[in-house]
């Protein structure tokens, strides 16, 4: 018979044991990520032939066998084509590269005062990188610095013509410094533009919504190259005698307009995801319209469609090479010029200039695609215990 006094009452606790391999480290991450289920062994399966079939003849043509100096195109040529390389040789010309470097990233702009865009560019680093870390304090006053004073400053700084800096006019400038220039400007102009207009499309007010609608349905339909192309030639037929703009003034105008259309369409489906609750309970505090708007609606709403405002952002920063087409030449644009040049013409030097071109840009592209990405996961609060 059992005494059912009897307790057993631990005095010491276990140990704690070390988690299983399969469930640590290395090992786990295969089996979570790769290996979960047998779809995605397969599936991991042909990407690892696919990689192994396609990487190494791209390492070997842009490592191996690349030509990285030298004077002229016989360094990327083979000897049947006039220059060194032995029959059959196929590799990246990165001496192109090297060769015309500074007009990829400066265009015509003068050598002695290349000075002048590395300063602004240090200057945007600077600013930009403490309005982009969250705990880095004082983001108002960093704001107004980078959106409002650091432009001006920088607009002097490049175009010169004081304080005995000379005068750069802007169709010398090129390459990398048109793109960033360009991108710059819509980004910070089509932003706060597209919230005014998707505001103005939902308004309660008739002319008000007539007015942002016509406007966006107009700029919505018709590509991008029309925009520029009448920013360019058509706007100064409409101006008086002698009036005037810059051309890249109105690139400036005409690309800040176009996304600002698209990015009012991208606001006004955060604003329409809003329930309609958080504006009745706005309306039960007695807010206004416009503090209701600020304090309760727009950071809601913002936070929403961040993948989207970001993805505008990066087809927009794409879209300032179609500004060849009224004959300025940002990064791409500067790239293909350069083919024709007879000190460079070989076989290999267009694909190595597209080559380098296209890994400027995806270094921008995929840097605002993961600060959008961390933002979203900071920002994520709804469903998080």
């Amino acid at each position: 018979m059992v005494d059912s006094n009897l307790s057993f009452v631990r005095t010491e606790m276990l140990q704690g044991q070390t988690p299983p391999l399969a469930e640590r480290g290395v090992v786990k991450w295969v089996r979570t990520n790769l290996f979960a289920a047998p779809v995605d062994a397969v599936l991991t399966i042909l990407a690892l032939l696919l990689i192994a079939w396609f990487l190494p003849p791209v390492i070997r043509w842009a490592f191996i066998e690349a030509a990285w100096v030298g004077p002229d195109r016989s360094v990327c040529s083979t000897i049947a084509q006039g220059g060194i390389q032995p029959e059959g040789w196929s590799g990246a010309c990165w001496a192109y590269v090297n060769a015309n470097f500074n007009q990829f990233m400066y265009g015509r702009y003068p050598i002695e005062e290349h000075w002048r865009v590395n300063l602004v560019g240090v200057m945007f680093v600077l600013l930009l990188v403490p309005l982009l870390i969250p705990k880095v304090p004082y983001k108002v006053l960093n704001a107004i610095t980078f959106f409002f004073i650091f432009p001006i400053v920088a607009f002097f700084l490049l175009v010169g013509g004081w304080l005995g800096l000379p005068y750069v006019e802007t169709p010398l400038w090129g390459g990398l410094l048109v793109t960033l220039v360009i991108s710059f400007v819509g980004i910070c102009v089509s932003l706060p533009l597209g919230i005014i207009l998707a505001l103005g499309r939902r308004s309660k007010l008739p002319v008000i919504k007539m007015l942002c609608v016509i406007f966006i349905e107009t700029i919505r339909g018709v590509p991008l190259i029309t925009v520029l192309f009448m920013a360019s030639y058509m706007l100064p037929l409409f101006l008086p005698p002698g009036v005037t703009f810059d051309k890249l003034l109105r690139a400036l105008i005409g690309v800040a307009l176009f996304a600002s259309a698209y990015m009012a369409e991208v606001v006004r489906g955060g604003l329409q995801a809003i329930p309609k609750g958080q504006y009745e309970g706005a309306d039960s505090l007695g807010l206004g319209y416009w503090q209701k708007t600020r304090l309760i609606i727009l950071p809601q709403a913002l936070k929403l469609v961040i993948p989207s405002i970001v993805n505008t952002f990066i087809g927009l920063f794409k879209d300032t090479s179609l500004v060849s087409v009224i004959s300025m030449f940002d990064l791409l644009g500067i790239v293909k010029q350069h083919f024709s040049d007879a000190n460079w013409a070989s076989p290999q030097t267009p694909i190595s200039g597209l080559v380098f071109a296209g890994f400027v840009f995806w270094i921008f592209c995929f840097g605002m695609s993961r600060y959008s990405l961390f933002m979203e996961n900071r920002l994520d609060t709804g469903h998080k215990h």
